[in-house]
């Protein structure tokens, strides 16, 4: 009451002819008083909403250098996650321009939670086995199968609490109910799909308000397009899941893929180191065995 009474003399000292209306103002003035500032402003406007970064636990969302997976990802610090990024790439295989992506991407989403961490996974090698032993229309829902089991080992070393994509439904072939089964069930963590019910006009649109479409639009080359087939399966079934990884050493290829893993951290400011690299949360004292 005492700020509320000092406020109000300054105002009058300035403008004396000022009456206070409380139905219908001429403008609002808004003061929020803080341990060591005070913002005062009359022009409010709508932010995202959501809960506060780090309020909700940590994740682990799997990072193209498409449209979808930057949108999914803020999704989820909107929800209050805090996001751990992980990007599969296919160099010497390609070139280095996917990473280059992912670290632009990571930059213009880091914004949003301050501090993040970017694991980048060589993958190119083992597409390559892939290739030499399952046949052409399994292969992309083995790759996906494997990024899993990867992005989940890295995620327990971060402390990650579920893993995030950029899954929408029907969307592509490795996006179907029966394909999206197949992949989930290597996954020991939660798989959340925050855009699996979204079409891609809704996504694009909260693409370009977030930045980063520009960034997804630009040419490149990952590894979802390095040994990709003409015709993927649509439908494949449990059984023939199993068959075709049995003719893979499936640990040796995960342990590859997270021994290869290098980690790259970001803050925002570019520099601040407003939030340095903490410790994980309940870290297994080993990494679970992959499936």
């Amino acid at each position: 009451m005492d700020l509320n009474r000092a406020l109000g003399a300054h105002v009058l000292a300035i403008r004396p002819d000022a009456r206070v209306d409380l139905r219908h103002p001429e403008i609002n003035v808004h003061v929020e008083v803080l341990p060591a500032e005070t913002f005062v402003y009359c022009d409010r406007r709508p932010g995202s909403g959501g809960l506060p970064v780090g309020s909700s636990g940590t994740v682990a969302a799997l990072l193209s250098g498409g449209i979808d997976s930057p949108v999914a990802a803020w999704r989820l610090m909107k929800r209050g996650c805090r996001v751990v990024f992980v990007h599969f790439h296919s160099v010497p295989y390609l070139p280095d321009v996917s990473p280059g992506k992912a670290r632009s991407l990571v930059t213009c989403l880091t914004q949003w939670q301050y501090f993040s961490r970017l694991f980048l996974v060589p993958f190119g090698e083992i597409q390559r086995e892939v290739v030499l032993s399952v046949p052409p229309h399994a292969r992309v829902v083995v790759y996906r199968r494997l990024m899993v089991r990867i992005a989940e080992r890295l995620a327990h070393r971060a402390g990650a609490a579920a893993l995030v994509t950029g899954d929408s439904l029907g969307q592509v072939a490795s996006q179907t109910l029966g394909n999206l089964a197949r992949i989930d069930e290597v996954a020991g963590l939660p798989l959340l799909r925050p855009l699996i019910g979204m079409d891609k006009l809704e996504i694009t649109e909260q693409a370009r308000a977030l930045g980063t479409f520009e960034i997804s639009i630009e040419p490149d080359a990952d590894c979802c397009t390095l040994f990709v087939p003409k015709h993927p399966g649509t439908r494949m079934t449990h059984e023939e899941a199993a068959h075709v990884e049995s003719r893979l050493d499936i640990p040796a290829l995960v342990n590859a893929g997270v021994a290869g893993a290098a980690e790259e951290v970001f803050d925002f400011p570019p520099g601040a180191g407003v939030f340095p690299p903490r410790p994980p949360r309940s870290a297994p004292s080993q990494e679970p065995v992959p499936r």
